[in-house]
């Protein structure tokens, strides 16, 4: 049976029917906080353990497992899944679908090719999904080959619209990011939901630092895709971790610490320094007004390690 959330969460329109043990329902901010503009201290405050299936506007939900989420879209004849995660949550993600909707499952979209968020693929497959991705994910897919990650039975360069039901995705490539075949999502919408909105996987994470050490990105292709996203028509995003939803400045929150640490970095260069004690405690202080930031104290300093590699060679 379907629990509704009530409360804190209203106006979500969210409903869970499976929770962590110990998640605190109350303590979830709502979708007024959540819509509101970077820097948003709501955006940390979103609760890592939730485990469940929420409702962002009609036929548009989220499959949330901890601190990784997927979206899928009911359309009336079928269902567009997402990032099946890994076999052990994809099983779990397919009966929260089936908990929503009968409909068969008609296709299952890779927003990138990184194994944590769609080894599960196989799980769909066997449900009778096609797969989505872009087609550079195709090169890596055969570099490094994973038996839990089917190939794509459909790939595209930039753009492809998903069309079902009356209903429609659009998937958006914009370059290199994180990755080079990270792609965005993006559900039709009248705007009466609060849309539209953009699935963004791992290039955003609202309130938070980039990880660490940057995996797999480019400095200089994340911030132009960065950029790039910001420029599309959206009103939210829903993130592959973090808050549910969030307004959109998320993305220029992102894009302005990551171009504001690179010109940091570059400045220190200019005045020949590299490295050492002087050249870290002047970039720490460019982007001191981030301090906001979830995890920037930990990972901060992988950023600036990231940035400085870059500039002295050219990756």
């Amino acid at each position: 049976m379907k629990s509704m959330l009530t409360g804190a969460i209203t106006a979500l329109a969210f409903w869970v029917p499976a929770l962590a043990q110990d998640a605190d329902i109350m303590a979830v901010p709502d979708r007024a906080a959540l819509m509101q503009p970077a820097p948003n201290p709501a955006w940390t405050a979103w609760p890592r353990d939730l485990k469940g299936v929420m409702e962002i506007a009609p036929g548009v939900y989220t499959y949330e497992a901890g601190p990784i989420r997927a979206m899928f879209m009911v359309t009336g004849e079928g269902v567009i899944a997402t990032d099946p995660i890994s076999p052990e949550v994809a099983a779990d993600y397919l009966a929260a679908i089936r908990s929503v909707t009968d409909e068969p499952i008609k296709y299952l979209v890779y927003s990138h090719s990184h194994w944590d968020h769609i080894r599960g693929g196989q799980v769909f497959k066997d449900a009778g999904a096609e797969i989505v991705a872009q087609e550079n994910c195709v090169a890596a897919f055969t570099s490094v080959p994973n038996d839990e990650v089917p190939m794509p039975d459909i790939t595209f360069k930039d753009t492809l619209t998903l069309e079902l039901g009356g209903r429609s995705l659009e998937l958006i490539y914009v370059g290199p990011s994180h990755s080079d075949c990270l792609i965005f999502m993006r559900p039709d919408s009248d705007g009466s939901d609060g849309g539209p909105y953009l699935f963004v996987v791992d290039l955003v994470t609202p309130g938070g630092t980039p990880g660490a050490h940057m995996a797999d990105s480019q400095p200089h292709t994340y911030l132009a895709a960065l950029k790039a996203v910001d420029a599309l028509d959206f009103q939210a995003i829903i993130p592959g971790h973090g808050p549910a939803v969030a307004h959109r400045s998320a993305v220029g929150e992102r894009a302005r610490y990551l171009e504001t640490l690179m010109a940091a970095v570059r400045d220190e260069f200019a005045a020949g320094r590299r490295n050492g004690p002087e050249f870290e405690a002047n970039v720490r202080a460019a982007i001191s007004d981030f301090e906001h930031l979830s995890n920037f104290e930990a990972w901060s300093p992988g950023n600036i390690n990231r940035v400085r590699t870059f500039y002295t060679i050219g990756w």
